[in-house]
């Protein structure tokens, strides 16, 4: 048992990381609060009308573990209110602008400031007009790479999306990295599911221009890389080509941690909005922030050469919606982990191997579980997609999806298309038939979820 004092406000906080309860006590003294809690002496069920005896549990065990996520919500969010204080982000900001964007009233400006202060960058942009993660992952790749250069991937291989930017599959003539004679290399995973270190250690050329880090798994069983190991490859590959671009993708990782890749020395990274950063209410868009030469190339990818960052125009509610989405990322990110640690201890319980294990700390907002079978993955989509806001009558099927080498089963109703900040899973249907949960902008929706879950799983 926990218990905070508040002098200012006279409040006890009482805490009991087992029973999952927290009492608030007006001018209370400590003494009467604990002999309330001894004459209490009794295990308290959370929502038991609501949730199902699995879940029930699981929510009394990581109480401890929301807690810590708490923890991080207050202190990245303490970061948004300094940098956008610093930025005076005023009521005209979001007055958004038409045609080329020259009568924007500095809400860019104001919003790549702050934006740049918060992930500890010389430099960002943040624009509705990046499609995705992707297309800002891509702008950044095509700004930095040249002719005759090598793109290395440093752990193992990116997401689905970006094969065919680099060039290992897709169709001819749309303009790979590869098509513009940029080649690519990739280092195979440790035994361990981490960066091969040892690997590491030799693998940068001279030629190498850029070295990608992706952050998060993917699709892949892997290990989400931390800041620190971020940190540590960067100093690994700088020591080898001090010229080497170090990139990060850095999806699903922003706010999960107390600082950013680009905090630690990273050159350059990018993401989406329509994941952590966009607060679940950004309708579209994505950022590349790092160095500032290098965020004004990738500018120029994703404009033209001599525009600049200074052109484009938005809409005043867009315009709005990228600041208050930013503004509300760290608490949406840290209800997206809780979520991800509820899925973890109610399938691990079930007998379903999860990545990341139970109980241990997150370092994106991603939770794969093994389903071992087609059946299951697509019965644990569609009783996801039930329970979802939108479209809940819709029967999700695998099929063929733009940028996806695989056949994908996507549970995403959702009110911003693709919006993975929101409650959603995915999958491809290949062995060993991994889904994939993201997003929710409370706990408890995944906590109803995945009630239907396990009643789907055993209908079958």
């Amino acid at each position: 048992m926990t218990i905070w004092l508040n002098h200012t406000m006279k409040t006890v906080y009482w805490y009991n990381e087992l029973a999952a309860e927290r009492i608030y006590a007006t001018r209370c003294s400590l003494p009467s609060l604990i002999a309330h809690r001894k004459s209490a002496n009794r295990r308290y069920s959370c929502a038991a009308t609501l949730f199902c005896p699995q879940v029930d549990r699981a929510v009394n065990v990581l109480q401890p573990e929301y807690l810590s996520v708490d923890l991080t919500v207050a202190s990245n969010m303490d970061k948004v209110l300094k940098a956008f204080k610093n930025a005076r982000v005023g009521s005209h900001h979001f007055s958004g602008s038409t045609g080329y964007g020259h009568t924007d009233a500095g809400g860019r400006e104001a919003l790549d400031a702050a934006f740049a202060e918060i992930v500890g960058a010389e430099s960002a942009i943040v624009r509705s007009q990046f499609f995705s993660g992707t297309h800002a992952i891509a702008c950044a790749l095509y700004g930095v790479l040249r002719p005759g250069g090598e793109l290395l991937a440093v752990a193992g291989k990116p997401y689905d999306t970006l094969e065919e930017v680099i060039g290992l599959r897709g169709t001819p003539g749309h303009g790979s990295l590869k098509e513009y004679g940029i080649s690519y290399r990739e280092l195979e995973l440790a035994k361990c599911g981490g960066i091969d270190w040892d690997a590491l250690a030799c693998a940068v050329k001279p030629e190498t221009q850029c070295a990608l880090l992706q952050r998060s798994c993917g699709y892949s069983w892997r290990n989400t890389l931390t800041i620190d190991e971020i940190e540590r490859a960067q100093n690994i590959i700088k020591a080898q080509n001090p010229n080497c671009v170090v990139f990060v993708d850095n999806c699903y990782g922003e706010f999960v941690e107390l600082k950013e890749p680009t905090a630690v020395g990273v050159d350059l990274m990018a993401g989406s909005l329509i994941k952590n950063p966009g607060g679940t209410i950004v309708p579209c868009g994505g950022y590349v922030a790092g160095k500032e030469a290098l965020v004004k190339a990738a500018a120029a990818r994703l404009a033209a050469p001599g525009l600049g960052i200074e052109v484009g125009s938005t809409s005043g509610e867009v315009m709005r919606l990228l600041f208050q989405g930013l503004f509300l990322s760290p608490q949406m990110v840290g209800e997206a982990i809780k979520g991800s640690l509820l899925v973890a201890e109610v399938m691990a319980g079930e007998g379903f191997k999860v990545q990341p294990h139970p109980r241990i700390k997150r370092y994106d907002i991603i939770q794969a579980v093994e389903m071992g079978t087609p059946e299951l993955l697509v019965a644990f989509c569609r009783a996801v997609q039930k329970r979802c806001p939108v479209g809940s009558y819709i029967k999700p099927t695998a099929g063929a999806t733009a940028g996806y080498g695989s056949k994908v089963i996507f549970a995403d109703g959702t009110f911003i298309d693709g919006s993975t900040s929101e409650l959603s899973c995915d999958g491809p249907l290949r062995e060993p038939y991994v889904v994939f949960c993201q997003g929710g902008t409370h706990w408890t929706h995944w906590a109803l979820v995945l009630g239907d879950v396990l009643e789907a799983l055993k209908a079958l």
